[in-house]
């Protein structure tokens, strides 16, 4: 990932969660919050409801890859957070993509939504 780095701070999410941008559709949930520097800064959630720590790491891995593939499409200096839900263990990479970059246009992350 070009220019974000892990969020991990417990703090940073509550914070995301209270005063950031929601949008959410059946399968994910994305907050942001603008972070004040000039790169990014993305965390994944992916509750022990979803399943066993091999299908939620999974589930981390595409989340992760999805918005590394998409990165350059999205403006920097954002905090985001990324909430898997149930239905997303089912769905395939196509359609968590598209999800994605749905939620990302409403909560304004992308380009094209700046201009």
């Amino acid at each position: 990932m070009l220019h974000t780095v892990s969020l991990k701070e417990n703090h940073v999410f509550r914070r995301l969660y209270h005063r950031g941008a929601t949008a959410g559709n059946r399968l994910l949930v994305v907050y942001c919050l603008r972070n004040g520097t000039g790169h990014s800064r993305l965390g994944l959630t992916v509750s022990a409801k979803l399943g066993h720590a091999v299908e939620r790491n999974r589930m981390r891995r595409r989340l992760r890859e999805i918005y590394r593939l998409h990165e350059a499409e999205l403006l920097p200096g954002y905090d985001i957070v990324i909430v898997a839900r149930s239905r997303a263990m089912e769905a395939d990479f196509a359609e968590l993509t598209r999800a994605f970059l749905t939620l990302a246009g409403r909560t304004g992350l992308m380009q094209e939504a700046a201009q």
